[in-house]
């Protein structure tokens, strides 16, 4: 696939994840995604859920579409006038994750994370799920500016991600490895915390880190005043 809408550092990087022809039939089983998160999706998406249901009401934005049930869960969560909206810059994962929800529950747009074709304030919750590690510095502080920008002023931004495990975790040199194969940009997140990031866009913000696994993971509440 040759497409000049998508970004260069996935077609660089990510191909083999989620632009091949066989990306999705291969990638997209939830046992699998559970494996490849040391057995940790479910219960990573169900503290992404209890962040979210714990946040105001209203329409709910999920910046990139992710394997397993996630977004399914999170339209069954869903108050009744509430919808749940999904941005991602590549088509195919469009497509799939249409197949996958209920039509009148979810609305699908092509966009990039950089660059969000919503107006501010638009939206009460937005989720960021796993997505961040796979961005270069650069891309990462846009999708974060981007994702307050549409969050309205009393809304929740939750963000679930990679952070660097304590010394002694029995995983840290196969999640180290995992990395330097198949996740150029993913050692950012042992490095550079995002809270810094956040208060760097708005200082404001009030931000709750829980770290989870040992810290091989964390979850971020980030509530906009």
């Amino acid at each position: 696939m040759s497409d000049s809408r998508l970004p260069d550092y996935l077609l660089k990087y990510y191909r083999w994840a989620y632009i091949a022809p066989m990306a999705l039939r291969f990638w997209d089983h939830e046992g699998l995604v559970d494996l490849i998160l040391f057995h940790q999706y479910r219960r990573l998406r169900d503290l992404a859920r209890t962040a979210l249901r714990q946040g105001p009401g209203g329409d709910l934005l999920q910046i990139a579409c992710v394997y397993g049930s996630l977004s399914a869960c999170l339209v069954d969560d869903l108050a009744p006038a509430a919808r749940l909206h999904v941005v991602d810059v590549v088509p195919e994962q469009l497509r799939h994750l249409a197949a996958k929800l209920p039509a009148h529950a979810a609305v699908l747009h092509r966009n990039d994370s950089r660059y969000l074709a919503f107006a501010d304030a638009s939206f009460a919750r937005v989720l960021i799920f796993f997505l961040l590690h796979e961005q270069p510095a650069a891309v990462r502080l846009a999708t974060l500016r981007e994702a307050l920008r549409v969050l309205r002023h009393g809304g929740r931004l939750v963000i679930v991600d990679f952070h660097r495990p304590r010394r002694w975790h029995p995983l840290r040199p196969l999640q180290w490895l995992i990395f330097h194969l198949f996740e150029p940009f993913a050692r950012d997140l042992w490095v550079q915390e995002l809270i810094p990031l956040l208060r760097q866009i708005d200082p404001s913000l009030r931000i709750e880190q829980e770290l989870i696994c040992a810290g091989l993971y964390q979850r971020l509440i980030i509530d906009k005043p």
